[in-house]
């Protein structure tokens, strides 16, 4: 078995077809064929179903992709190891971050890193399935909201943090340090939509307690949010996160009790991947910024 027959034999799972896979490999189709079917037969079990013109892969080659995956890694890990013993802090660091003020999180080190590893391209990716990314081994590292059980994913714990109730400097309830959480379905509130993991802890509260909460208004765009809670039309509930990050005198924050409603932050990675000294530098210049911004 070689490793250019596991590369061959990746691409077609890639591409579930062994014409468009030759064209991206820049091989001819006979020849790939030759390469999969000599695999085949050292390993003395098919790894594709060939029915008519279309392809499927066999349970063999589920195996045995798992396993390329993780040889993969193993080699991508050898050559990162082997740069920073030659001192050559070149290469990509891919960051992924649920959006919204936790990709603002992220966003405020760049400029720190970037400093110091000026020759490192920097990606940072905002998306909500971020768990399944890091899980299928394609970012380096993700910051998330816990709990993740996962047996492939090892976790770094950050902060914890409760959500406020935000209002407006000029509300009526802006001189109050805290409020009941039933006590939020007074006033017109607006809210992330029920995709975003800031209003599912909402959500998943108020079904506990046994409440509804309807915002007037549901957004992605934060802006929006904030704009409207400044003119005192809504209130809204975000994170310790974002109240402390934004700081901004015309808002007030006012923490939400009986029941409070909180979660834990941390950064997660896949237990092949390996931590190289630049996603240490970035993990411990984002510690720094968390102390800094008063959440830990």
């Amino acid at each position: 078995m070689e490793f250019r027959q596991l590369e061959y034999f990746a691409a077609i799972c890639k591409e579930m077809h062994f014409t468009r896979a030759s064209e991206k490999l820049g091989m001819s189709q006979p020849t790939l064929s030759h390469q999969i079917k000599t695999l085949e037969d050292e390993l003395g079990v098919p790894l594709f179903d060939r029915i008519g013109k279309k392809i499927a892969i066999t349970e063999a080659g589920k195996i045995l992709l798992a396993e390329c995956k993780v040889i993969f890694s193993s080699l991508e890990n050898v050559k990162v190891q082997i740069m920073e013993l030659q001192k050559v802090a070149r290469g990509t660091l891919s960051i992924g971050a649920l959006p919204g003020e936790l990709t603002q999180l992220v966003s405020s080190v760049l400029l720190d890193f970037h400093y110091i590893y000026p020759e490192i391209q920097i990606k940072v990716i905002n998306l909500d399935d971020i768990v399944e990314r890091v899980m299928q081994n394609e970012i380096d590292l993700a910051i998330t909201i816990f709990p993740i059980e996962d047996e492939r994913i090892r976790k770094i714990p950050l902060y914890k943090e409760d959500m406020y109730l935000v209002v407006s400097s000029q509300h009526p309830l802006a001189d109050q340090e805290h409020i009941n959480f039933e006590d939020i379905n007074q006033y017109p509130v607006v809210l992330f939509p029920q995709s975003h993991k800031c209003r599912q802890v909402i959500d998943f509260t108020s079904n506990s307690c046994g409440l509804t909460i309807e915002p007037i208004i549901e957004t992605t765009a934060i802006e929006t949010i904030i704009s409207l809670v400044k003119t005192g039309a809504a209130v809204t509930a975000l994170s310790k996160t974002y109240v402390n990050m934004y700081n901004d005198a015309q808002l007030t924050a006012i923490q939400i009790v009986n029941p409070t409603l909180s979660r834990e932050i941390g950064i997660i990675y896949h237990k092949d991947k390996y931590i190289s000294q630049a996603t240490r530098l970035f993990i411990d210049l984002l510690s720094k910024s968390i102390v800094e911004l008063k959440l830990a």
